[in-house]
C-alpha cells in the first residue's frame, strides 16, 4: 500500500501511526513543512514544500483565516505535483491533518486516492470555547459569528474531499456537523503506558539545585503555552490560598510563553507574565519560593515530573483535550480537574480524579486540599486513573490497531463512496 501523509508539523498526531505502516513494509511518504530537504524518519520519506507566496495586503480581515490555508493548499498541492511529475507516484491512501489547509486540493491531483483526515476541531458559536469564558469577551459577537462560519470554510472545502474521518475524542466528534458524524471514528493517538507509567523512584532537579523525590509533596500544572484556554489564570489567582493552606507544598508549573489557542495577550506582554503580576502581591516570598516555572521541559523531566506528582491539576476550555492529562492518567498521577465537557469524558468524580466548576478557584483548591491531605485517596485515584487509561489509550493494545483497522477499511473504500 502507498500512504501518503500530510503534516505541516509531522509527525504530530501521526507519530506512532506513520513508523508503523512503514515498519509492516508500506511505502510511507509525507509531505511537511517541517523539513528543509527530503530526507527520512523512521521509514517515512519526508518530502518539503515551502510557502511561495506572501499573503496579500488589505484582505478583507475575515478573510485573512482562510487565504493563510490557500497559500498552505497551493504550496502542497505543488509539492505533490512534483512528487507526481518527477517519480510517476500516485498513493493509494492519503491521511491528513486539515487545520492549516494542506491537502485541500489533493483530490484535484489524485482523484483516485482514498483520503482520510484528522477531524480535531469544528469552530461552533455555542457550547464551545468560544463564548465560554466571560472574562475574555469577543470585541463583537455579531460579527464574530460571522467570523467562525467563515472559518469553518477550511472544514467545508475539506468535506468535499474525504472518505474518512478520525477523530481522538467524543467531545471533539461531537462538534462536528451531521454530516460528518457517520464517516468520524473516534480513536485517539494512544499512550504509550508500558513508558508512561508510574515510578516510585523517580526524581527532578529543579534550576535552583534543588531535588524533589516522591517524599516531596509536589504539585504540578501543565499547559504547552500558559495561557487562559487551558485555565492558566484560574490556577494562578487560586496559588496565594493554596500555598497558606500547604506549607511545604512545591508547584511544578510547565508551559511556555507564547499562545497556542486563544488571543494574543495585550500590549506585547505574555499571559504568564500579566497573571504573576496579579498575584505576586498576595504571596509571601517564603511562599513564591516555593512555586517554579519550568518553562518547556524535555520529554523524560515531563515524565518524572508526573511521576512525582500528588496532584496534578489540569484545566481546559470545552476544546481540545490535552495529551498531557492523559498521560497523567497512565501514570497514575491523582487528578484535580476543571468540569468541563472534554475532560468529564475521562475523569469520573471520585473515581479517575476529582472535578470542579470551571471558574472556581475556590473550590479548587479545597479539591486539591483533600487530595493531598488523603493518601488513600490519592492511591485509590491513582490506580482507578492508570486503569483507566491502560483500558481505553493504550497505544499498542487498543489505539495503534484500531487505527491500523481504520486505514485498511479506508484502502477497502471505493474512492469518493462516502463523500457528499
Amino acid at each position: 500500500m502507498k500512504i501518503l501523509f500530510i503534516h505541516q508539523n509531522f509527525p504530530g498526531q501521526f507519530k506512532h501511526l506513520a513508523p508503523e505502516l512503514a515498519a509492516r513494509g508500506h511505502d510511507v511518504r509525507c509531505i511537511t513543512l517541517r523539513v528543509n530537504e527530503e530526507g527520512s524518519w523512521k521509514g517515512v520519506k519526508l518530502y518539503p514544500y515551502k510557502i511561495g507566496r506572501k499573503p496579500a495586503q488589505g484582505l478583507h480581515p475575515w478573510l485573512v483565516d482562510f487565504e493563510t490555508k490557500v497559500l498552505r493548499a497551493e504550496a502542497c498541492f505543488a509539492a505533490a505535483r512534483r512528487l507526481r511529475d518527477q517519480e510517476g507516484y500516485t498513493p493509494d491512501v492519503i491521511v491528513a491533518h486539515p487545520g492549516w489547509g494542506e491537502p485541500m486540493f489533493l483530490r484535484d491531483l489524485w482523484p483516485t486516492a482514498r483520503i482520510g483526515l484528522y477531524s480535531e476541531l469544528y469552530y461552533a458559536l455555542s457550547e464551545t470555547d468560544t463564548d465560554f469564558d466571560p472574562e475574555f469577551p469577543k470585541a463583537n459577537m455579531e460579527t464574530d459569528s460571522i467570523r467562525l462560519r467563515l472559518k469553518n470554510l477550511n472544514n467545508m472545502m475539506h468535506r468535499q474531499a474525504v472518505d474518512l474521518c478520525i477523530s481522538p475524542t467524543r467531545y471533539q466528534a461531537s462538534t462536528f456537523p451531521p454530516e460528518y458524524q457517520d464517516i468520524i471514528s473516534v480513536i485517539h493517538d494512544g499512550i504509550d503506558t508500558d513508558v508512561v507509567r508510574p515510578n516510585p523512584e523517580a526524581q527532578l532537579s529543579l534550576p535552583d539545585g534543588s531535588v524533589l523525590t516522591c517524599e516531596d509533596e509536589v504539585i504540578t500544572f501543565v499547559n504547552r503555552n500558559l495561557e487562559p484556554y487551558r485555565g492558566y489564570h484560574v490556577f494562578m489567582r487560586a496559588l496565594p490560598e493554596l500555598l497558606k493552606r500547604r506549607p511545604n507544598a512545591q508547584v511544578l508549573i510547565v508551559g511556555g510563553d507564547s499562545v497556542s489557542y486563544g488571543s494574543a495577550a495585550p500590549k506585547g506582554q505574555t499571559w504568564k507574565q500579566i497573571f504573576i503580576d496579579e498575584v505576586r502581591g498576595q504571596i509571601p516570598t517564603p511562599n513564591w519560593e516555593r512555586v517554579h516555572f519550568l518553562g518547556k521541559v524535555p520529554y523524560d523531566q515531563f515524565l518524572a515530573m508526573l511521576q512525582l506528582s500528588r496532584a496534578h491539576v489540569y484545566l481546559t476550555y470545552p476544546f481540545v483535550l490535552s495529551w498531557s492529562l492523559l498521560e497523567a492518567m497512565a501514570i497514575g498521577a491523582p487528578i484535580v480537574a476543571s468540569d468541563t465537557s472534554p475532560v468529564a469524558e475521562v475523569i469520573k468524580h471520585g473515581e479517575t480524579g476529582r472535578l470542579f466548576p470551571f471558574f472556581e478557584g475556590a473550590q479548587m483548591v479545597e479539591e486539591i486540599c483533600a487530595v493531598l491531605e488523603d493518601p488513600d485517596l490519592r492511591a485509590g485515584m491513582a490506580a482507578a486513573s492508570r486503569a483507566f487509561a491502560v483500558k481505553h489509550y493504550d497505544l499498542q493494545a487498543r489505539c495503534l490497531p484500531q487505527q491500523l483497522a481504520w486505514i485498511d477499511r479506508l484502502f477497502e473504500m471505493q474512492p469518493g463512496a462516502l463523500r457528499s
